[in-house]
């Protein structure tokens, strides 16, 4: 009896994985939303260039890279976590396959993310500098720590990853 119920459990939590698989989806939809809006400021850009100043559209462009940054952070969360703790990834013999596909475990997916969200930090904060005559020094001071807190993050993710890996 005890045997059977503890199997019925196992198989249930072993299922319970297939709850990702939506969650996942639901990436792509923000990947859509987030592509709507990287357009929509191509075409601001363009619309106004001969007015923009300088600064301000190196302003825009930064805005543009950061989208184009975040969403690859997605495609890499959606795809790498779907395969880490949902299923594999059934693509065609025909279609492209990404090179990093399947070669991310969990732990090298969290470094990469730590690395994308310091990247994403750093242009924001750079977008920031370039704005700084019109910023609050104490606002730009409180990004610099957000910032040094992010770096100092991924640093520390990296060194446990590294002594874990030692050790085992």
């Amino acid at each position: 009896m005890a045997s059977a119920l503890e199997s019925m459990i196992e198989r249930s939590m072993y299922r319970a994985r297939w709850l990702l698989a939506p969650i996942y989806l639901g990436l792509s939809i923000a990947l859509i939303a987030l592509g709507i809006k990287f357009f929509q400021e191509c075409v601001h850009l363009i619309v106004h260039i001969i007015e923009l100043k300088e600064a301000d559209m190196v302003l825009v462009v930064l805005s543009l890279i950061d989208m184009a940054m975040v969403g690859g952070l997605i495609v890499m969360v959606m795809m790498s976590g779907y395969e880490n703790f949902v299923s594999q990834l059934d693509v065609g013999e025909d279609e492209e396959k990404l090179s990093w596909l399947g070669t991310m475990d969990s732990s090298s997916l969290k470094n990469k993310i730590a690395a994308s969200i310091v990247a994403i930090s750093s242009i924001h904060l750079l977008k920031v500098f370039m704005n700084a005559p019109n910023t609050e020094n104490e606002k730009i001071m409180w990004y610099i720590i957000l910032h040094l807190t992010f770096v100092v993050s991924a640093f520390a993710m990296g060194y446990l990853d590294q002594i874990t890996k030692k050790k085992a």
